[in-house]
Order: structure tokens, then C-alpha cells, then sequence
């Protein structure tokens, strides 16, 4: 039966059915054909998977990226990245990097930061003489921040299926988090000074203030929402709707940007996409029930442990595994499949959950833009219309850049356990 629910999800995967009708369908199919639980399991599992209140925060979340993507923060952020690094060698392609890195601290969503961000960069990047392929490759690597800097839809996920405070993981993601953008800046640097493509006018103090007091509120936000957690006033969920509370009063009444009759549009987009994002979870869901229930995860878990011994040969199959899933599947689905396939073993052979989560979302954050399934990637071939089949090439050093990262987060745990270990 095992066999036969892993041969049907392969099988609608490759006809191109979507993740979610795939997921369901093997599920399905493989309750009907057996006997060991009714077929009214697969619709109470369903809503099962998603009755959760830590789960209340992705909606939100989702929301409040649309509502500052229409409400002028993300272009007061790139105003004031531009004043702090525009000026140097590969300067735009920095101000992309840290802008996202700001977007992605308080929207929580890769795709969300990609598109906000990129929509302002990409063409300018392409006005001061980058490559298209070059420019599209960098916002796509750099929205990737969006699930590894908290807070991060995947990092809620991963609380919730590993049983781990989820405070806990988007502490641990902080440093992983930075030590990426630090690698993409010095790429950036390498790159611009390559190709001869250098900043612009460098800036004045008047101009980084002012700059930076425009951009204040909308700095202001993950410190708010990050100080909250940490601080012990409000859970995630809450501080996910906080965003929402925060983001609507800073682009309705102070920025004036969203406009009474965008408000539909915004709650309309926001629903789609939660209603996308919830439905793979729902059927991941409804998949990893069917794993436990057939004792997947325990049957793989003893055979690793009598095969293999060796914490260091396990961590990089674990890593070939979750990088191959990321290529293939959502994050969502991927991180509600495999952790209790992988957390188990992970556990017996010493990894800390907290710091196995890391490895996890950090692998699975560089499939949002690598294809088949980067999300990232087509949203930045949309913004520059350059096709993915060119991306494809252009995003290997991207790759490369974020390989040596997770080896260096697999091998030195303090980097994710660290901050968690100070609450």
C-alpha cells in the first residue's frame, strides 16, 4: 500500500497534474484500495490538517504582503536601500538583496517579496545596462529570503509538524538568514566589478535621513511584530494580524497609497492565494496521515539508523533528498511529507529540531527558484520577460552560492540553535 501511494503521486506528478489534486488523488485512491480506514477519513483529514490556530497566521500573513506591496512600502524601502548601497559597485543589485531582506522580515512569503520587490528593480536594473537574465536570477535568489527570515509561512509549518515553538524557528533563522543575503551582496560585488558595472551617485546624509524617515514605519513593522513574539505580548497568529492592523493603517491612512476602491482587489488576491497555499497543506496533510498510518516514517527510520552510521552521510542524504523535493514540490507540502520521515532519524542521531528545521526550510527556500516548480523564477521571468529556459543557466552560481551555505548550517548547528538557547 505504501508502494502504491508513493507510485500514484509520481505518476499524476509527471502527467502534470497540480501538487494539491495529486496529493488528495494518491491519498484517496490508496484508501479506497485498502482496508484499513474508512473513506470519510480522507475528508476529516483534510480539515483536520488545516483546524489549527498557529495555522491562522499564513492568511494573514499573505495579507499583509499584498496590502504594503499596494501601499508604498516596498518602493519607500527601495528608496531607502538605494541611499545606503546604491552607490556601490553592483550597487541596484545590492539595493534588490537588502530591500528583500526587509520585505521578506515582515511579509513572510518568498513569491510576495520576489514580486513586490522585483517589479521596482528588475527594470531599473535593466536601465542602468545589467542583464536582463543576471537581474531576474538576483531577485528570485533574493525573494528566497522571504521564507528563511522571520517571520516565515514555512518556519510556521515546520513549528507546527515538529512540535517545536515556532518563537524558536524564526530565531534560528535569523542568523542562516543573514549569512545568505552577506553571500548574495559579495556575489553581487564580485559580479558588477566583472562586468564594469558600477553604482550611482553616492548619496548625502540629508538624503539617507530623509530617505530613511520616510522608509521609518515600514522599518518599523518587523521590529514590532518580531519584538512582540520574542517579548512574550502576542503569539504568531496574533502578530500576523497585527501586520494586517499595521500594514492597512501605514498605506490607507498615513501613505495614503491603497485607495478605498483597491481594498476588493487586495482581499481578493490575498484570498486566491491563501486558498492555494491552504489547500496543499490540507492535502500534505491528508498525505503524511496516510504515511504515518501505513508506518512509513518508521519502517524508513529504522532502516537508516541499521544502515547507516554516520551523522554526516545522513545529513547529506537528507540535504540531496530535501533539495531534490524542493525542485519538484511546494514548500508547504514538501515540509508536511517529509518531517516525519526525516525528524525521527534526524533525532536519533543527535540533530537538534530546531537546527534539522533550518536545514529543511533553507533547502527547500532554494527550490522557489530553481525549476520545475521555482515559483520565484517565473515570477521573475514575468517582470523582465526573459524566458526560464535562459534563467535556468543564469541562477546555477545562485545555486552554488546557497550549497555552501547549507553545508556550513548543516555542519555548525550554533548558527541555528544559538539564539533559540538565549530566550
Amino acid at each position: 500500500m505504501a508502494l502504491m501511494l508513493f507510485l500514484v503521486l509520481m505518476a499524476l506528478f509527471a502527467i502534470g497534474v497540480p501538487i494539491f489534486f495529486s496529493l488528495g488523488l494518491a491519498s484517496a485512491i490508496t484508501v479506497w484500495q485498502g482496508d484499513r480506514m474508512p473513506m470519510l477519513m480522507v475528508t476529516q483529514q483534510l480539515i483536520a490538517s488545516v483546524n489549527s490556530f498557529p495555522l491562522m497566521a499564513i492568511p494573514f500573513f499573505i495579507l499583509a504582503g499584498y496590502l504594503m506591496q499596494s501601499g508604498g512600502i516596498s518602493k519607500r524601502l527601495v528608496d531607502f536601500s538605494n541611499t545606503l548601497v546604491g552607490s556601490m559597485t553592483g550597487g541596484l543589485a545590492m539595493v534588490a538583496i537588502i530591500t528583500s531582506l526587509f520585505f521578506a522580515a515582515i511579509s513572510g512569503s518568498g513569491t510576495a517579496t520576489t514580486a513586490a520587490i522585483g517589479a521596482i528593480l528588475i527594470p531599473a536594473m535593466l536601465a542602468k545596462g545589467y542583464p536582463g537574465n543576471y537581474a531576474a536570477s538576483n531577485q528570485a535568489a533574493a525573494g528566497a529570503l522571504g521564507v528563511i527570515i522571520p517571520p516565515s509561512i514555512p518556519l510556521i509549518l515546520y513549528g507546527i509538524a515538529a512540535n517545536v515553538s515556532v518563537g524558536d524557528m524564526f530565531l534560528a533563522g535569523i542568523i542562516p538568514g543573514l549569512m545568505i543575503t552577506l553571500s548574495l551582496l559579495l556575489f553581487a560585488y564580485a559580479f558588477a566589478r566583472v562586468n564594469g558595472l558600477g553604482g550611482g551617485e553616492k548619496s548625502s546624509l540629508k538624503e539617507v535621513v530623509t530617505a530613511g524617515r520616510k522608509a521609518l514605519l515600514a522599518i518599523l513593522m518587523p521590529v514590532i511584530i518580531l519584538g512582540g513574539i520574542y517579548g512574550g505580548i502576542f503569539t504568531p497568529t496574533e502578530a500576523a494580524v497585527i501586520a494586517v492592523a499595521y500594514s492597512f493603517l501605514v498605506g490607507f491612512v498615513i501613505y495614503r497609497e491603497i485607495k478605498i476602491s483597491e481594498i476588493v482587489g487586495i482581499l481578493r488576491d490575498a484570498a486566491i492565494t491563501t486558498s492555494v497555499v491552504l489547500s496543499i497543506i490540507a492535502a500534505a496533510g491528508l498525505y503524511g496521515r496516510m504515511l504515518q498510518s501505513l508506518r512509513v516514517p518508521a519502517t524508513v527510520s529504522q532502516y537508516v539508523v541499521g544502515t547507516i552510521d554516520s551523522p554526516l552521510t545522513f545529513i547529506i542524504l537528507a540535504n540531496l533528498l530535501l533539495l531534490m523535493a524542493g525542485m519538484f514540490i511546494e514548500a508547504a507540502a514538501a515540509i508536511l511529507i517529509f518531517v516525519p520521515i526525516l525528524l525521527p532519524i534526524a533525532v536519533s542521531f543527535g540533530f537538534d529540531p530546531v537546527h534539522f528545521g533550518i536545514i529543511m526550510v533553507v533547502n527547500l527556500a532554494m527550490g522557489m527558484f530553481t525549476p520545475p516548480v521555482g515559483l520565484n523564477l517565473f515570477v521573475a521571468s514575468q517582470i523582465s520577460r526573459i524566458g526560464v529556459a535562459r534563467l535556468t543557466w543564469s541562477i546555477l552560481p545562485f545555486v552554488g552560492i546557497v550549497l555552501v551555505n547549507i553545508f556550513i548550517i548543516s555542519i555548525v548547528p550554533a548558527l541555528s540553535t544559538w539564539l533559540p538557547s538565549l530566550r
